[in-house]
């Protein structure tokens, strides 16, 4: 596409939903560039607005590219956008993966797993060259726990999680099974067949996510954990006021960004 083209003809969109597509654009047209040919889609509120920005930057440039879900919701985006839908097991190695969080600190250490897809989300996020992560205002924490309180969601072989949430008591959690909710009777399952538990943790366990992320991995049962530390290259975050704020993994952060939603994604 070229910068030239007549401006895009979108809904339009107020407060946290404004806030959101504005970032999921902006990490879409700095981040997933032509030469990009295999792009992880994460899951969340977030990420259709992802989605949406990619199938904006044309079928020439889409033809050759492949998509990686990271789960059920993601697939669908893929598959509904007419997008060429990949696998991890034919694409180990992704180009960028861009993807929601449910809460992110100063340095980029994320909690995911609220969707119950933390297991496939960061296999994705590890496999990436680069990870972004999109999300709005009210996911930025000056630490880890202050405003995703439900706690830590934790993945678990089902045969295992009374064991392991015992061992998440001795370190100080307070474990709860999560349960489907609904018209789902017993525990929330994953699309890996576990259990989840979300296990909340005092203000000083998170001093340190990569620690605690350590101590709770080594539990034997636990498939996968809903901390991503040290794993982030950047972050857009969607404010009340239609800006967007940037940060990235080497401490620089950018406040106030005007992104004009109308704009043509310039792809060459």
């Amino acid at each position: 596409m070229s910068s030239s083209l007549a401006p895009l003809v979108l809904k339009p969109l107020e407060g946290v939903e404004a806030a959101k597509r504005a970032a999921a654009y902006a990490s879409v047209d700095n981040h997933v560039l032509p030469e990009h040919k295999v792009v992880g889609i994460g899951s969340g509120s977030t990420v259709p607005y992802v989605v949406e920005r990619i199938v904006q930057q044309g079928p020439k440039v889409n033809a050759a590219r492949w998509f990686v879900p990271t789960g059920f919701q993601s697939k669908e985006l893929i598959v509904q956008a007419g997008l060429n839908l990949g696998d991890v097991d034919s694409f180990p190695v992704i180009d960028v993966t861009i993807d929601g969080a449910d809460e992110v600190d100063p340095s980029l250490n994320c909690i995911k797993g609220g969707g119950a897809c933390q297991l496939r989300e960061k296999v994705l996020a590890e496999a990436a060259k680069t990870f972004i992560v999109v999300a709005d205002y009210r996911k930025e924490s000056p630490q880890l726990g202050q405003k995703w309180t439900q706690g830590v969601p934790i993945e678990v072989a089902q045969f295992a999680y009374a064991s392991v949430m015992r061992k998440l008591e001795a370190l100080g959690g307070k474990p709860v099974l999560r349960m489907g909710g609904g018209a789902k009777a017993g525990p929330c399952v994953t699309d890996n067949s576990g259990f989840v538990i979300d296990c909340p943790f005092p203000a000083s366990s998170f001093s340190s996510p990569s620690d605690l992320l350590a101590k709770i991995k080594l539990m034997t049962g636990v498939v996968e954990v809903g901390l991503f530390c040290d794993v982030a290259k950047a972050a857009y975050f969607g404010n009340a006021d239609g800006t967007i704020t940037s940060r990235t993994a080497a401490g620089e952060v950018k406040e106030g960004i005007s992104f004009d939603v109308q704009r043509n994604p310039v792809v060459a």
